[in-house]
C-alpha cells in the first residue's frame, strides 16, 4: 500500500500541472502474452483500471485474429466494458476493422503506422506509403462519423533492422497522419532506444514543422531503463499525454527486441512527486496490477508495484 507522505511533493516550474495517462495495458500489454487471457478477466481488468481513476483505457484491437490471436475476442469483450464512463479507444488496421468497431458503438479508434519501411513490412506487410494509403479511407470514414482518431507511429527513435531513424523521416509520416485527419499522434519508441536529448530534438523539429506538443502523446518502452527519463524530457517540452501500461505489461509481437511498456504505476509515482495531477488512485492501481500479475502467473515488472504491493492485495 502507499506510504503516507511519500513521495514528497516537490514541483518544478517547467512542467504541466496535469497529465492525461493513456492506459494501454489491456490492449498493448495483453496482446504480447503467450497465453490467451480469458475475456472475463480482460473485462475485469478494464473495470478495475477505470475504478482506479484512469480515464482513457485502450480496450482491444479489431485486427484479424490470425495476426493477434490474444485479442480475437474483441467482439465479445467490448460490450462488457462499453458502459464504463471512460474513453475506450480501440485499434483498427483497415476498413473492415473500423466496421467491426463502429458496429459495437466505439467512438474512439486508432490506426498504427510506421516511421520505417522495415517495420511497416513486418507489421503490415506494406510500405510506409502503402500503409498510409490504407489508413486514409479509414480515417476519413471515422471523422465523417465524428469518431476520434489517434495515429500511432512506431519506430520513431530506432529500428531493429535499420538502426537510427532520421528525424525528418519521422516528421514526414507525422504530417501525413495529421493531414489525413488524425486528432492526435502517439510517438512510439517501440524498442526502447530513445534518450532524453533525442526526445527533445524530435519534439523541437515537429514543433517547427507545425506539429505542436498539444496534439502529441509519447509511448516509451523501458528496454534500456530510459522510459521515465524520456517522459520527463517530453513533459518539459509541453507534452501532456503519456502512454503507459499497468504493471509494465507489453512489448511488440513484431519487434522481438521490444520489452515492456513504461509501467503506469512508475509514471504515477514520478508525477505525484512532481506535483502533477493525474486523478489516479495509486493504491487501487497497484492492487489491480498485482491482481493481473497473479492471473498471469508471474510478478509485475513494475518497480512501484513490487515496492507497494502486499500479498493481501493480490487476490482482491
Amino acid at each position: 500500500m502507499t506510504v503516507d507522505g511519500l513521495p514528497m511533493v516537490v514541483p518544478t516550474t517547467d512542467l504541466p500541472t496535469r497529465v492525461r495517462i493513456h492506459e494501454v495495458g489491456a490492449r498493448d500489454g495483453l496482446q504480447n502474452e503467450k497465453a490467451t487471457v480469458p475475456t472475463e478477466v480482460k473485462a475485469e481488468f478494464v473495470r478495475r483500471l477505470a475504478e482506479a481513476g484512469l480515464t482513457t483505457i485502450e480496450a482491444t484491437s479489431f485486427v484479424h485474429p490470425k495476426w493477434v490471436p490474444q485479442l480475437a475476442d474483441a467482439e465479445q469483450l467490448y460490450p462488457l466494458v462499453a458502459d464504463l464512463p471512460v474513453a475506450l479507444p480501440v485499434l483498427v488496421p483497415n476498413e473492415r476493422g473500423l466496421d467491426r468497431a463502429l458496429a459495437l458503438g466505439a467512438r474512439r479508434v486508432a490506426v498504427f503506422a510506421s516511421a520505417t519501411e522495415s517495420f511497416a513490412k513486418a507489421n503490415l506487410n506494406r510500405t510506409v506509403d502503402e500503409a498510409l494509403a490504407m489508413f486514409d479511407p479509414v480515417v476519413a470514414r471515422a471523422k465523417a462519423d465524428d469518431v476520434h482518431v489517434r495515429g500511432y507511429l512506431s519506430m520513431c527513435f530506432g529500428d531493429p533492422w535499420e538502426g537510427a531513424v532520421p528525424i525528418p523521416q519521422v516528421v514526414r509520416v507525422c504530417k501525413a497522419l495529421l493531414d489525413m485527419g488524425c486528432d492526435e499522434l502517439s510517438l512510439g519508441d517501440t524498442i526502447g532506444v530513445a534518450t532524453p536529448g533525442h526526445v527533445v530534438a524530435l519534439l523541437a523539429v515537429l514543433d517547427e514543422a507545425g506539429i505542436p506538443p498539444s496534439v502529441l502523446g509519447v509511448h516509451f518502452h523501458d528496454t534500456y531503463g530510459q522510459a521515465l527519463a524520456n517522459t520527463l524530457a517530453a513533459l518539459q517540452q509541453g507534452v501532456t499525454t503519456v502512454d503507459a501500461s499497468a504493471g509494465g505489461l507489453g512489448g511488440c509481437p513484431y519487434a522481438k527486441s521490444a520489452t515492456g511498456n513504461l509501467a503506469t504505476e512508475d509514471l504515477v509515482w514520478m508525477l505525484r512527486g512532481l506535483g502533477i495531477d493525474t486523478g489516479i488512485d495509486l493504491g487501487r492501481l497497484v492492487a489491480t496490477s498485482a491482481w493481473m500479475a497473479n492471473r498471469l502467473g508471474r510478478p509485475s515488472p513494475s518497480r512501484t508495484v513490487r515496492a507497494l504491493s502486499h500479498e493481501d492485495t493480490e487476490e482482491q
